[in-house]
Order: structure tokens, then C-alpha cells, then sequence
């Protein structure tokens, strides 16, 4: 078995490598000069659109509306990654990791548009009736028959990632979290979770889509009420600590503390790394869930989907990561959700804790559900749809295993599974980048010319 972890660190070091940065941030790069920055000049009518999302006039045209897929695509991404991810990048990288993550969620929120784009006007009505799509119809609709053993191959890296970074791992973030701050037993905790997780599921996409459009926005407010509190109690620090992660974005990050030091390499490595594994521009996932959205018009769908993005990193991410570094723990040799707890005791002492571990296990059990949904629809375009209702059983027996056993291997493998999701959903993106930036020309003409 150390073998094993040996070589899975070796595999997914070289699969989050140089190559695999250059990818990611300069696909996102070239699309947002393809766009003319279009998604980082449209934030406030972003805003405007998710408010506007919340009602549709067409309900035939997807199964939920695009403000519930919206929450869908962010209970997927608002989970262990905003609070165990950005510490971990920090504790390795240093505080300048959190640069390279803004950075990667900037030039993501044109990949994440892209993505929504060609999801839904590539989408197609499935055996049952449903809408479905993502990178696998944009690909085999999009760019023809010869390129469908990309698609394939996206399909089978996402329904196996989903599995370990869906289920098994955020399960096995919760029943450590309430181990850890309240003492339970993993096996209570995850009977809980799976009965919980099952009650959702089992219900398809418009349960998750009900339960998210609900849940998302409520924990996302109770916990940056949270984090402002150790903001406030610290705020004489938030200068300096902007300062720091600036400087340290750039300088190699000498040994202090607990902190054993870093690279500029490793900041950025750990900042694009663990920024994708947050916000998922990229992967592709969000537009799986935008295309079940009642919405005619890819581009609308795809501005509201951007927004994602921009909640998961620049606003949730930031605030974690900040209160790690103005509370001075982010050096103190710890790692993780551990790392983060620290921050939250030392504004809120005894107090902290709990209220990090509810926050960590709301965060993770919101991605189970939406990633429950990505891994169903990567199965169903691989067999079809007779393996939804298996799915779905043996779904809420993977959040009761995740919770159970320990999961170093299973981290290591959904890591490199995310990386390997995002190669053919990028190549197909810069293939289909002249469409995208078509359709949102004529979307734009048409808002200009009082038709939008």
C-alpha cells in the first residue's frame, strides 16, 4: 500500500505539473481575450441575472429553473475545498497560494461561462425526457463523430472522480469534523449522512435542486457571518495580511514557524490546484447542471453560471483564506480543516470549533448531493439511463464507506481524476471558442438593441 500512495503522489504531481497549470490558466486566459473580458465587465448584471433566474416564463424548456442550477453547480463547489482546501494550499504553498487561487478563479469565470455555453446549446432530451448535458454532449454534438472517444473519455473520468471527491472523501470530511468537535462515532455519522444523502438523491434532480436552492444560500451567509466575526476581531491585520499575500505570491516563501517553507512553483501549483478543486472552472461539471436549466438561451444560462465562480473563490475562498492569515496561524505546522479551525478558536475561543465542524459538514454534504447529480449524468451518457436508479443506491453506500475508512488513496486518486476530467472539457472548449464567442455577440447586440 505505500507503494501504492508512492506512486499515486508521483502520478498526480506530474498530472498537476507545469502542462496541466499552462492549460487551465491559459485556456481561461484566452478566453476571456476571446470574449474582450466580457465576464469580468458583466458582474453586477451577473448578479442581476442570477435574481432574475429565480422565475422562468418557459418551464418546458429543462427540469429546473437556472437559479436552482445554479445552487446545484455551487453545492458541488462550495464544500471541504473552501475551508480544508484553502488552508492546505496555504500551509504548503504559503499565503501567496490565495493570489494564484484569485487568479485562477479570474480567468475561470470565462472557462465556467464557456462551459455553460456550450452545455446548454449543445444539450439534447435523454430517454426519459430530460434535458441533459455537459462536456460530453458539447463535444459529441459540438464537434462531430470522430471526437466522441473524448467525450467517452471525459464521461469515465468524471463518473469514477465522482465517487472519491463526490462522496467518499466530503462523507469522510464530515465524520472527522464531528469526531473531532463533538466526539461522534464515524459510523453514527455516517448513517446519518447516507440516510440524509438518500432522502435527496432519490429523488432526482429537482429534489437536489429544491434542497440547494435552499440550503446553498443559507450556509454560504451563516458562514461569512462567521468569518467576518474573525475579521473583525483581527481587522487591524487585514492590511498587512493583503500585503503578505501579495509579496509571497512572487518571493519564495522562507521556513517560520511550524511552516517549512515554499517555491513560487509550489504557491502556484497549490493555488491552481486547489482553486480548481473549489470553484471547478474547468472540469466542466456546471454545465452538467446548468443544462437541466429552464433557460433558451445558452449565453444567459452561462452569465448566470460564471457568477459561481466568482462566489466560490473570490468571496468564500478569500474570506477563509484570510482569516487564516490575518488570526497569524497560517504558519503555525498544522494543515487542512485543523488549520482553519485554529483561526475560527482564536477570534472564538471554545466556541470555534463547533461552529467550523457544522460549517464544514453543511459545505460537504451540499457537494455530495450536486456531485451525485454530475456522476449520475457521466453514467447515464456511458450505459444510459437504466443505471440511475442503481447509481443512486450505490452512491449512498460509497457516503457511508467514505465515512468509515480512511481515505489517503482515495484523495490522491479523485485529484488526479480531476485532472484528467479537465483535458478533454479544455480542448473542446478551445475548439468550440468560436461558437462562444458568436453567440455572445449576437447576445449582446440584442441587449443593446433593447431585445434582451
Amino acid at each position: 500500500m505505500q507503494q501504492l500512495t508512492q506512486w499515486l503522489h508521483t502520478l498526480n504531481g506530474m498530472v498537476w505539473g507545469v502542462p496541466m497549470i499552462v492549460l487551465i490558466l491559459g485556456t481561461g486566459f484566452y478566453l476571456q481575450l476571446r470574449l474582450g473580458f466580457m465576464p469580468l465587465r458583466n458582474i453586477g448584471y451577473g448578479f442581476r441575472m442570477i435574481w432574475k433566474s429565480r422565475t422562468v416564463e418557459d418551464k418546458s424548456s429543462g427540469d429546473i429553473s437556472p437559479y436552482a442550477a445554479l445552487m446545484t453547480a455551487l453545492s458541488a463547489t462550495v464544500g471541504t475545498g473552501n475551508i480544508a482546501g484553502v488552508a492546505t494550499a496555504i500551509a504548503v504553498g504559503g499565503p501567496g497560494a490565495l493570489f494564484w487561487m484569485w487568479m485562477t478563479a479570474i480567468v475561470g469565470m470565462a472557462t465556467k461561462y464557456a462551459e455553460v455555453v456550450v452545455a446548454v446549446k449543445f444539450r439534447e432530451k435523454n430517454a426519459n425526457g430530460q434535458w441533459v448535458g455537459g462536456p460530453m454532449y458539447a463535444i459529441k454534438n459540438g464537434l462531430g463523430p470522430k471526437w466522441r472517444w473524448l467525450a467517452t473519455a471525459f464521461a469515465v473520468f468524471g463518473g469514477l472522480a465522482g465517487f472519491g471527491i463526490g462522496a467518499m472523501v466530503q462523507a469522510n470530511g464530515i465524520s472527522s469534523a464531528m469526531q473531532g468537535a463533538f466526539g461522534l462515532q464515524t459510523w453514527i455519522t455516517g448513517l446519518a449522512v447516507a440516510a440524509l444523502t438518500a432522502a435527496v438523491v432519490l429523488g432526482g434532480i429537482k429534489r437536489i435542486g429544491a434542497v440547494a436552492e435552499k440550503l446553498v444560500p443559507s450556509m454560504c451567509i451563516v458562514y461569512i457571518i462567521c468569518v467576518l466575526w474573525v475579521l473583525g476581531t483581527y481587522y487591524a491585520q487585514i492590511p498587512a495580511a493583503f500585503a503578505l499575500i501579495i509579496e509571497q505570491a512572487f518571493n519564495p516563501t522562507a521556513a517560520v514557524g511550524g511552516f517549512a517553507g515554499s517555491t513560487v512553483l509550489m504557491a502556484i501549483r497549490m493555488g491552481v490546484a486547489r482553486g480548481i478543486f473549489s470553484n471547478e472552472a474547468g472540469l466542466g461539471t456546471a454545465g452538467i447542471a446548468q443544462a437541466a436549466g429552464q433557460s433558451k438561451d445558452p449565453v444567459f444560462s452561462g452569465i448566470v453560471g460564471m457568477m459561481g465562480t466568482f462566489i466560490d473563490t473570490i468571496i468564500v475562498c478569500t474570506m477563509t483564506g484570510l482569516a487564516i492569515v490575518v488570526s497569524g496561524v497560517w504558519n503555525s505546522g498544522a494543515s487542512g480543516a485543523l488549520l482553519s479551525t485554529q483561526s475560527f478558536e482564536a477570534a472564538m475561543p471554545g466556541i470555534g470549533k463547533y461552529l467550523l465542524a457544522i460549517s464544514l459538514a453543511l459545505f460537504a454534504f451540499t457537494t455530495i448531493l450536486g456531485w451525485a447529480y454530475y456522476g449520475e449524468k457521466c453514467w447515464t451518457y456511458l450505459v444510459g439511463p437504466v443505471c440511475e436508479k442503481p447509481f443512486r443506491i450505490l452512491w449512498v453506500v460509497g457516503v457511508f464507506v467514505g465515512a468509515v475508512v480512511t481515505l489517503d488513496v482515495a484523495w490522491l486518486v479523485a485529484d488526479t481524476l480531476n485532472a484528467l476530467m479537465a483535458i478533454p472539457n479544455l480542448i473542446s472548449l478551445l475548439m468550440l471558442s468560436p461558437v462562444i464567442a458568436k453567440l455572445t455577440r449576437d447576445y449582446f447586440d440584442g441587449r443593446q438593441a433593447g431585445v434582451k
